[in-house]
């Protein structure tokens, strides 16, 4: 039997859809070794202009309602594009039920939700933080026209929207468009992995390199979920033939002893209301976790060393009630970790951090240059 369906339930498998990596002229990936080319929607090719343009957006507070929040509240460049609280705030201090996750490499990612098979584009995700209503996020439900009216009256931006869309204006299609675009040039790739991977044997530390050997075990399972170049396994690119969807219950919760999640948050069950999905989410990439605290989708685990213990005791729920629950994973059995495997499994974890990318001026906030 193939260990991966013991692992995840995979969700709308299908052929990729009729994308391509198209690019305007004068547009170039410049991808690294060993880095796929995205997948690019057939009606949004990447353009320099495009790029620019959401990078505005991505960093204007003028892009919530009430003018204090930006993409970039949820998501800071300096902490891998993610926000340092266990839940997101949104612009009226709404708290969301879940960790605002990090944008690294969103290119590749096949979902973009914790647990959402439907929502697959960039283009189509953000419109659930301009328009959600539970919580509110940046507060546009049923204000669409003000939104728009904020941008077409502001000569530049206008004259943006109007080099990066010929002929198209500022309209929600335009304005999701050029966000995305930018979003697709969140590349991480100059970790010491990354160098490691491309010949230099001496990118990784001693420590690193046995712990990429356990990370890589049967014993700890970690390769798993968190497989390949973005240390995903929900991953979609150019040459995708099959898209995969996957979602996991790693025993973070059980709650009645029948491997229930908290009322608040049930994961992927809310979507396909099959009791089997109850718990399940996206397993997000382990790239630049140095920056991106606190983990899990409720960010309840602050810290690397209570993320280990949490799958060396079988889960979170084993933990604490002594039996596993049993809706989760086959593959979340528990481990030993002598302290010096545990530095070596640190070790290797800390290889994946990309200074270059919280840093690089190509993604920093327009507005403050």
């Amino acid at each position: 039997m193939n260990v991966r369906w013991l692992l995840v339930v995979p969700v709308l498998l299908s052929c990729a859809p009729a994308t391509s990596p198209k690019a305007e002229p004068g547009w170039a990936w410049n991808l690294p070794a060993g880095f796929p080319t995205p997948t690019v929607p057939a009606e949004n090719p990447m353009s320099a202009a495009k790029v620019e343009l959401g990078r505005r957006l991505f960093f204007d507070v003028r892009l919530s309602r009430n003018g204090t929040q930006a993409c970039a509240g949820c998501h800071e460049q300096a902490r891998a594009f993610t926000d340092a609280r266990p839940v997101a705030i949104g612009s009226t201090g709404q708290h969301h039920r879940r960790n605002a996750q990090g944008l690294a490499n969103v290119a590749f990612a096949s979902t973009l939700t914790w647990a959402n098979p439907l929502v697959t584009t960039l283009e189509r995700q953000a419109l659930l933080p301009l328009f959600g209503e539970t919580p509110v996020e940046l507060g546009w439900a049923g204000h669409e026209a003000e939104l728009l009216t904020r941008f077409a009256t502001d000569a530049d931006m206008a004259e943006r929207f109007e080099h990066a869309f010929p002929g198209e204006g500022v309209t929600l299609d335009t304005l999701t468009r050029a966000l995305g675009s930018f979003e697709r040039t969140l590349i991480s790739s100059h970790a010491p992995w990354d160098a490691y991977t491309a010949g230099d044997a001496s990118a990784l530390s001693d420590d690193a390199q046995a712990g990429l050997l356990l990370f890589n075990s049967e014993r700890l399972e970690c390769y798993h979920c968190h497989t390949g170049f973005t240390f995903s396994d929900s991953v979609a690119h150019a040459g995708t033939t099959v898209v995969e969807k996957f979602f996991h219950n790693t025993g973070l919760y059980d709650v009645d002893g029948a491997g229930s999640y908290p009322a608040t948050d049930t994961g992927l069950v809310e979507v396909t209301e099959r009791i089997g999905d109850m718990g399940r989410f996206r397993a997000p990439s382990l790239r630049n976790l140095r920056f991106t605290a606190p983990y899990l989708h409720d960010g309840s685990l602050a810290t690397l060393d209570q993320v280990l213990d949490a799958y060396a005791a079988g889960g979170l729920s084993r933990q604490h009630t002594g039996t596993p629950s049993p809706l989760q994973s086959d593959l979340v059995r528990g481990f030993t970790l002598s302290p010096g495997e545990r530095r070596q499994v640190l070790a290797f974890l800390d290889a994946l951090n990309d200074e270059t990318f919280v840093t690089d001026p190509a993604l920093r906030d327009p507005w403050r240059e």
